[in-house]
């Protein structure tokens, strides 16, 4: 067998191999439309149902029900589908699983979300306490009576129109 035999042999089993890989994956892809047209139809059942149940349905709601329990059975049959089974094969999407909270590094027991709380359990959270309340008096005003922020007018540093210096820039 000469050099080009072979090399035409390898050639047209690569081509085999990709036909097959390109039909594989072509039917993973309709199998996946399938389940998500599937998973369409299943939504809009149960928004048909459940609109029915809770008064919010039209006078042919019980007809579009039957129709989409009729439209699903067949969309089944034809695509070798349980969609009422999510081992069957159909997409179910999975909810993703996070691992527990790790202990805490700070003294005091449980995590606790609100500073100054207590945990589940009324154990102290370790945050020292904000006392009787965490919050100034709402009546008392900012800032407090008998202090002020501002110069009185004439002062050095008040504007030019109350008769003081502005200080911006400096006059000599």
């Amino acid at each position: 067998m000469g050099l080009m035999d072979k090399v035409k042999a390898q050639a047209t089993q690569l081509a085999q191999q990709t036909k097959e890989a390109a039909e594989q994956g072509k039917a993973k892809l309709d199998q996946a439309q399938a389940g998500r047209r599937g998973d369409a139809m299943l939504r809009q059942l149960g928004v048909a149902v459940f609109a029915d149940r809770t008064g919010r349905g039209t006078p042919d709601s019980q007809a579009k029900i039957d129709q989409l329990i009729n439209d699903i059975s067949a969309f089944e049959r034809e695509n070798g589908l349980n969609l009422a089974d999510p081992s069957s094969g159909a997409s179910v999407p999975q909810q993703p699983v996070f691992p527990p909270d790790p202990a805490s590094p700070f003294p005091g027991g449980q995590q606790n979300a609100y500073p100054g709380g207590a945990p589940a359990g009324g154990t102290p959270s370790g945050f020292p306490d904000a006392g009787p309340t965490a919050f100034p008096d709402a009546n008392t005003g900012f800032p407090p009576s008998g202090q002020n922020f501002f110069p009185p007018s004439g002062d050095a540093g008040s504007p030019p129109e109350s008769g003081g210096v502005s200080g911006f820039p400096p006059e000599s």
